[in-house]
């Protein structure tokens, strides 16, 4: 074995900080032992770069194809205009819409995030393909690469032990639009506001007990999985392929599972039928859906997923970039209609969900005056991590006219959100305090 192969055997203890894991891979890549899959070696010097291991001028790939705001193609169920805003191929969660709810999103409110189309999948000949370098086992796998190979059907998951998550997908990218409206400030992507953000009771296979059952050798160090929707292509015609981030082996041996159902039941089609990935607290690029194949790598991945797309840029962050965006970041929403109308001195009941990637909601203060005075907030739901807690607040309002409710959430690590969110072109993981503008009459 190559001596700085057994240097990369992951430590299953505890997870190495993103920075400190990204540049370890750049420097395997540098000595010719990682390989980036679908990325171009020009891209890949950039973040060579970004870790201070030598010089390159950035070149990047293409921004995503805008897409059309008036249709949601390839979205299977129904998107009322009461519970979504339709955003190209994607469906934004009203907010307000999930008053009532109940701790869990109903699937018939759950935000729906394609980069193409939702695929339809037979579950009855569906099977998941296990490969790799990082499998024991002879032969050689789909790239050439020594390793092993396994294959599951949806009744192999079945059989294995069942767990259960209850946890909130979110992308990555929700809240974009108010670096614009609250902050001034030009980024690209889906203009989500908040909707963009759903919590389910997820029940599936642990990972880890799939890599086990695989073969999953010492030499392992990148687990990537990837989606069966079609090839993700830019703007300027590249073709970038399937959905596919890479997670570091810690990661994919800790909370990770293979979900086949939510909440209760089958998952449908808009949401990873019949197999998706849940990586509990991660953005949500990384819970990939329609799950076809999981490649385990002994040497470093990439794809464009965390090298162009989910990384930090701008002002503030190396020209190539900040290290692959992991957890989420900590927010707060109302359940109201974004500029409402509130009658004056009637009692009102202001009611919302606040989320933290890093932990659970710890308190949450609402103010209805700008922020000159806070009042905290009842929270309905025993704190967990990896999901939100509801809250409310009651409010009698005593004069007329237009008025910003603030929430402000502090999670269990201590972490406040703050006044402003620092920027990143891209428009990822808006933390703020939102400005919630309302009208007393």
């Amino acid at each position: 074995m190559h001596p700085s192969r057994r240097k990369a055997t992951p430590v299953m203890g505890s997870a190495p900080s993103e920075a400190s894991y990204d540049r370890g891979r750049l420097r395997q890549w540098l000595a010719g032992e990682a390989r980036a899959d679908g990325v171009a070696r020009r891209d890949v010097l950039r973040l060579v770069a970004a870790a201070g291991l030598a010089s390159a001028v950035p070149v990047g790939l293409a921004a995503p194809r805008a897409a059309a705001a008036t249709a949601a193609p390839g979205i299977v169920k129904d998107l009322p205009a009461d519970r979504f805003t339709i955003r190209g191929t994607n469906a934004e969660t009203r907010f307000e819409s999930l008053a009532g709810t109940g701790h869990t999103t109903p699937v018939s409110h759950f935000f729906v995030r394609n980069h193409t189309a939702t695929p339809r999948i037979d579950a009855d000949t569906w099977t998941l393909r296990v490969w790799g370098d990082g499998l024991t086992g002879d032969g050689l796998t789909g790239d050439g690469l020594t390793g092993g190979a396994r294959e599951f059907t949806l009744a192999d998951l079945k059989r294995l032990p069942a767990v259960s998550r209850t946890a909130f997908v979110e992308c990555a990218g929700n809240g974009r639009s108010l670096f614009a409206t609250q902050q001034g400030q030009e980024v690209s992507g889906t203009a989500w506001t908040l909707g963009a953000v759903g919590v389910a009771r997820w029940r599936g296979a642990r990972l880890s007990d799939v890599l086990r059952l695989a073969g999953l050798s010492h030499r392992a160090v990148d687990v990537l999985p990837r989606g069966l929707d079609d090839d993700y292509v830019t703007a300027d015609g590249t073709n970038l392929g399937r959905v596919r981030r890479p997670l570091p082996l810690a990661k994919a041996l800790d909370d990770v599972i293979l979900a086949y159902e939510m909440n209760g039941a089958p998952l449908p089609p808009d949401h990873g039928h019949p197999v998706r990935l849940l990586a509990p607290s991660w953005v949500g690029i990384a819970s990939i859906k329609w799950l076809g194949d999981i490649e385990v790598s002994s040497t470093p991945l990439y794809s464009p997923w965390n090298t162009d797309f989910y990384r930090l840029y701008g002002d503030g962050y190396p020209p190539q970039g900040s290290a692959p965006l992991t957890r989420q970041t900590l927010k707060s929403a109302f359940e109201l209609p974004w500029n409402a109308r509130l009658s004056t001195g009637t009692r009102h009941r202001l009611t919302g969900r606040a989320w933290s990637g890093a932990g659970a909601i710890a308190r949450v203060d609402v103010s209805t005056d700008a922020g000159t005075t806070w009042h905290r907030a009842h929270l309905h739901d025993t704190p967990h991590r990896a999901t939100w807690t509801r809250w409310s607040l009651p409010w009698r309002p005593t004069s007329p006219g237009p008025t910003t409710l603030l929430s402000r959430a502090t999670d269990t690590t201590g972490r406040v959100q703050p006044r402003t969110t620092r920027h990143n072109t891209q428009g990822y993981l808006f933390d703020a305090v939102v400005r919630h503008e309302v009208t007393v009459v």
